[in-house]
């Protein structure tokens, strides 16, 4: 059983403890250390059982912590993980990883020189049904892969405070690319493997404050399909993932985390529909089962913390893609065609 303290008890902070604090085998929150120590942040470590710590080096130093689950924003993840390692913590980050590939990967070689283990929260790879499209392409069900397309959506940019670091252009560049598209640039990767080149076109339409909401990116595989990203943080909630390959098309439809969705609807509601349209023949309709991912991503994290079987986002994945998302805004910037490096 793994002792865990979590860094961050916002709306996010506090769905990661739900997913596991009652009946989890695995692992257990213990304590929590928040900067704005609210009337909220101090309700939910009283139901959870959670001491508050005064502060982070607080957390690094007490003996009964194990590991820390990083819920704070991306521009303070390098230095937290850096600072755990140093104090033999493991480290479950949330996404997205750091702010450039540079902190990518001191976060990574300090986690290894610790020889402490290192998990990031891409949820959706833990579901059973990306796990089952994941396994159609290896095994080359859909064929040679044409192409692959995500979009994603939700309404939280028209209502998000100012002061949220997700409102923030340079805290959350390129609108919905943080706080959504990630998950499909991880997704992609871990489909079909790294990304070449990337285009990006990032615009403002109706959000009130200073950053995008619309954004759409183009890339290039290395394997040599082509990719379309696509976000937007100022409409209804929707998650498209299609895979288009010379044999058939598959499609997982759902939906984004949406304000006001219960902690239930933020775990087990990520994935809705499933679709396998052959070349030829009728479409099949896949069973999509309700599983809690964020039980799943931790679990698999605490797991590997007490030896057991590797976290399954390999460091260089991670470092790759933060490469990519740091091409992305670099591209949104100079209008260009950006090389991932």
């Amino acid at each position: 059983m793994i002792n865990a303290a979590v860094i961050g008890l916002g709306w996010w902070g506090g769905t990661l403890v739900e997913a596991v604090q009652k009946d989890s085998p695995a692992i257990r929150f213990v304590s929590a250390f928040t900067r704005s120590r609210s009337a909220k942040d101090q309700e939910i470590a009283a139901k959870h059982g959670l001491r508050l710590a005064d502060s982070y080096e607080a957390i690094l130093q007490d003996p009964g912590v194990d590991a820390v689950v990083l819920a704070t924003p991306p521009r303070l993840h390098r230095d937290q993980i850096v600072a755990a390692a140093r104090a033999g913590k493991h480290v479950f980050c949330e996404k997205p990883f750091t702010m450039n590939k540079a902190e990518a990967e001191q976060a990574v070689a300090a986690m290894a020189a610790a020889g402490r283990t290192l998990g990031l929260g891409y949820n959706r790879r833990f579901h059973p049904s990306w796990i089952d499209l994941k396994r159609r392409i290896a095994a080359g069900e859909l064929g040679t892969i044409l192409h692959i397309e995500c979009t994603m959506s939700g309404p939280n940019g028209l209502t998000l405070a100012p002061e949220a670091w997700r409102a923030q252009k340079d805290e959350a560049p390129c609108g919905g690319l943080f706080p959504m598209g990630v998950h499909a640039v991880d997704g992609m990767i871990d489909l079909v493997g790294e990304i070449d080149q990337v285009f990006c076109q990032s615009l403002r339409r109706a959000v009130p404050g200073e950053n995008d909401d619309t954004t759409a990116v183009l890339m290039h595989m290395k394997g040599g399909m082509s990719a379309y990203l696509g976000t937007m943080m100022a409409t209804a909630g929707t998650f498209r993932f299609q895979v288009y390959g010379s044999k058939a098309v598959a499609l997982l439809g759902g939906n984004t985390h949406v304000v006001g969705q219960s902690s239930h609807q933020r775990r087990a509601g990520l994935f809705g529909s499933y679709l396998l349209q052959p070349v030829k023949g009728d479409a099949e309709a896949i069973e999509v089962p309700e599983f809690d991912v964020n039980r799943a991503e931790l679990e698999a994290f605490a797991r590997a913390a007490e030896g057991g079987e590797a976290y399954p986002i390999p460091a260089a994945q991670m470092i790759h893609g933060v490469a990519v998302t740091e091409a992305i805004v670099a591209s949104a910037g100079s209008g260009k065609l950006e090389k991932v490096a």
